[in-house]
């Protein structure tokens, strides 16, 4: 009889962590800093970087059928000796980097 208690609860808080750690997953953003941070890192392999910056506050975005949260930043480094600009959009539950296009100075 203890047994068959045991297995039950066992079976029962696995099934309630699954769908507690579906549910927490789903609706957690990644960190600004973290994105930011990852960014730079790809920016870096091309060269120095200037300055960067980010928007820490979550914005709604929808391009197409693609509706989400997303954080806006910025990156200025020097390419071919000219200082240049580019700000870049990121999925703020992934930390995917969804477009990045230069700015004219």
């Amino acid at each position: 009889m203890r047994w068959k208690s045991f297995f039950a609860g066992v079976a029962v808080g696995s099934i309630g962590g699954y769908f507690v750690n579906k549910t927490m997953n789903e609706n957690t953003v990644v960190s600004g800093e973290k994105v930011l941070k990852k960014v730079k890192d790809a920016f870096k392999k091309e060269g120095p970087i200037d300055g960067s910056w980010i928007n820490l506050e979550e914005e709604d975005y929808a391009k197409y059928a693609l509706k989400t949260k997303v954080y806006r930043g910025g990156i200025t480094c020097q390419r071919n000796g000219e200082r240049q600009q580019y700000e870049f959009i990121a999925d703020a539950y992934t930390g995917t980097v969804i477009d990045v296009y230069p700015l004219s100075i």
